[in-house]
């Protein structure tokens, strides 16, 4: 049985590609949309640590940086237990159209994780946050969050 390994999401933003750029890789910027506080070292193989008042963490390692068009990283899968090595790889690639940017989001690595109810949990769980997440960063770009 093959699992989806890939949720990709594009947006049409009315913002520039420095001004998304910097909500992308900025303390200021992951800690307000993405997070309630947010550590970025900004460079390839730095962490970028997302922290929420609930107490939750997320340590993003970063993979690639090509400023302003291409920011990725590695996360560990959701549900996984903590201390799993297997990671999904996330990629914004921002494109700049007429004032604003076209930003597209792509996750992959979920057919690592073979067992159909683990898969289920990452797949899902990481679906439903992405609509939740990129809602919240249009809103933080918009002047709203």
């Amino acid at each position: 049985m093959t699992f989806p390994d890939k949720i990709e999401r594009t947006l049409e933003l009315a913002h520039s590609p420095e001004r998304v750029w910097a909500a992308l890789t900025t303390a200021e910027g992951l800690g307000t949309w993405f997070g309630n506080r947010a550590e970025v070292d900004l460079r390839v193989g730095g962490k970028a640590t997302l922290i929420w008042d609930s107490g939750d963490t997320a340590t993003l390692t970063i993979e690639r940086l090509e400023p302003p068009r291409v920011f990725a990283y590695t996360w560990p899968v959701y549900g996984l237990p903590d201390g799993d090595p297997r990671r999904t790889y996330v990629e914004f690639t921002l494109e700049p159209k007429g004032g604003g940017t076209t930003l597209t989001m792509v996750e992959t690595g979920f057919a690592q994780v073979p067992d159909a109810e683990a898969h289920t949990t990452a797949y899902n769980g990481n679906t439903k946050g992405w609509l939740n997440e990129l809602g919240e960063l249009v809103a933080y770009l918009d002047g709203q969050a």
